[in-house]
């Protein structure tokens, strides 16, 4: 397929070469170039076709039932029966006041759509979404050509909302798609989408590349969408993104629309983010995550951080807390660093980070490189672990248990602080049963020592911080006068 593709290519420069050389421009309303022009039409319109005919053979559509329970309140319980007038005359253990809330099931079926990305023995496995697939009771796959299979979960995972699935079929012949470089991919890059759009099943849409990279806040932390203008709309879930070389190169997951319909704005989970998780799903059943355990924060653009921490104009991801014995701890990591480099890999963003660490196989080491005080310091070595479904849960590991803000002076105006003397950072965003909970600090404290230290901004903070390895206490000020903590031992 790519092979026809350049040669295409090829024959429409080529024919832009040739018109170009005539020597006489063509008239208003002259046909001179006409069956030139055309012919580049045709080259693309044979690009085209060619993909479709590559693509459509393993593209799927995905029917899906799911089961769902509610619980409810039997409407005779209002009338005093405990239940329904008949249960409660005759007797019925349940309904006889026993059982106020009851449970029922009922059944919902959505559509959505896959690629079939291998083959191992009569097995075929499909690639999809997890919001299309990934809490199924029963699946259903459909060809291009009609038939239908039965298909299983082989595994799922919410967070980069990815699904695998399975179907048996004897036929040697059924199409694989050829999985691409989604490293490769442009802005510009033509593309093409694949899916059942509304049920039209069997459809494509083309359009271009619109932009690669998209991690806002409002996003994923675990993928870098790329965003294309190719029309995507429900049931195109789960759908293959194509270059024009008949190579998928995403997923099809999500479009942002005020309507609920396609306005030019839809995005895919880049196939390379993903390739990996096709052996995780098949061997294991679920995707494992490697965890460093840190907390992180995007500063990158708030100058009130970066100048007191001396990273002005640096890219990175902030080391706001730190999991006490997890493997940043292990290493050396402590809050307060600035995280510049994994793997001598510049970190960009916190999502990059984010989605790097969690490429990471359990038990691998990796090379950290830190900002701390201003100063890059040697690369510390961290041995990953495996993400934990509820590392982020364990709140009383996590050090010191808040985010330490500068107290500017609009956070100076907004608490009434007149007093200049009054310095040190403010204390945000607790987590329950943390150090900074057993101390029973509050958010929007001031604390102006650290263990007797004065402290005057974050930077100074985080430096007494660090040196704190057996207790802790803070000094203050709250509601006007200031105050000593309590001390806490630091596992």
């Amino acid at each position: 397929m790519k092979k026809i593709a350049k040669q295409i290519l090829g024959a429409v420069f080529m024919t832009l070469l040739a018109v170009s050389a005539f020597a006489d421009p063509p008239k208003k309303g002259s046909n001179t170039n006409a069956a030139a022009a055309l012919s580049i039409v045709e080259a693309v319109q044979t690009t085209f076709r060619s993909i479709s005919e590559t693509m459509l053979p393993a593209v799927v559509e995905v029917h899906v039932t799911e089961t769902k329970t509610v619980t409810y309140t039997d409407p005779f319980e209002s009338f005093g029966f405990g239940g329904s007038p008949f249960d409660y005359f005759f007797g019925n253990p349940k309904q006889n006041g026993q059982e106020k809330n009851k449970e029922r099931k009922y059944e919902t079926s959505a559509l959505g759509s896959g690629v079939i990305v291998r083959n191992a023995g009569n097995k075929y496995y499909v690639l999809t979404n997890n919001h299309v697939a990934g809490n199924a009771s029963k699946i259903t796959v459909t060809l291009n050509d009609g038939r239908e299979f039965d298909a299983e979960l082989v595994g799922a995972d919410s967070r980069i909302d990815i699904a695998l699935i399975c179907f048996e079929a004897k036929d040697k012949s059924i199409s694989v798609a050829k999985l691409g470089d989604s490293d490769e991919v442009h802005q510009g890059d033509l593309c093409i989408a694949f899916g059942a759009p509304l049920g039209y099943s069997q459809s494509m849409t083309q359009g271009i590349v619109s932009a690669t990279g998209r991690s806002e806040s409002h996003m994923s932390a675990v993928s870098d969408y790329i965003q294309t203008d190719a029309a995507i709309n429900q049931g195109n879930s789960g759908g293959p993104l194509v270059n024009i070389y008949g190579e998928v190169i995403g997923i099809n997951t999500w479009i942002a629309s005020s309507s609920g319909g396609s306005v030019g704005l839809g995005f895919a989970i880049p196939i390379n983010n993903v390739r990996d998780s096709i052996d995780a799903f098949i061997s294991d059943g679920k995707i494992t995550y490697g965890w460093l355990g840190v907390q992180l924060l995007d500063i990158s653009k708030d100058e009130s951080y970066t100048k007191e921490l001396d990273v002005a104009g640096l890219d990175g991801a902030f080391a706001s807390e730190v999991f006490l014995d997890s493997p940043a701890y292990k290493a050396g990591v402590k809050p307060g660093d600035y995280i510049v480099e994994l793997n001598g890999k510049a970190v960009k963003s916190v999502n990059q980070l984010v989605r790097d660490v969690g490429g990471l196989k359990a038990g691998t080491t990796a090379k950290l490189t830190v900002i701390r005080g201003g100063k890059k310091l040697p690369e510390l070595t961290v041995k990953i672990e495996a993400r934990k479904s509820d590392a982020e849960s364990q709140n009383e590991r996590l050090w010191p248990g808040f985010i330490a803000s500068p107290l500017t002076d609009k956070v100076r105006e907004s608490a009434e602080i007149t007093d200049k003397k009054i310095t040190g950072v403010v204390v945000n965003s607790i987590s329950e049963k943390s150090p900074a909970a057993v101390l029973n600090l509050q958010n929007g404290n001031i604390i102006t020592a650290v263990n007797g230290v004065n402290v005057s901004n974050v930077k100074e903070f985080y430096a007494e911080l660090s040196k704190a390895t057996k207790t802790i206490y803070f000094d203050v000020y709250r509601n006007g006068g200031e105050l000593t903590t309590g001390t806490a031992k630091i596992k």
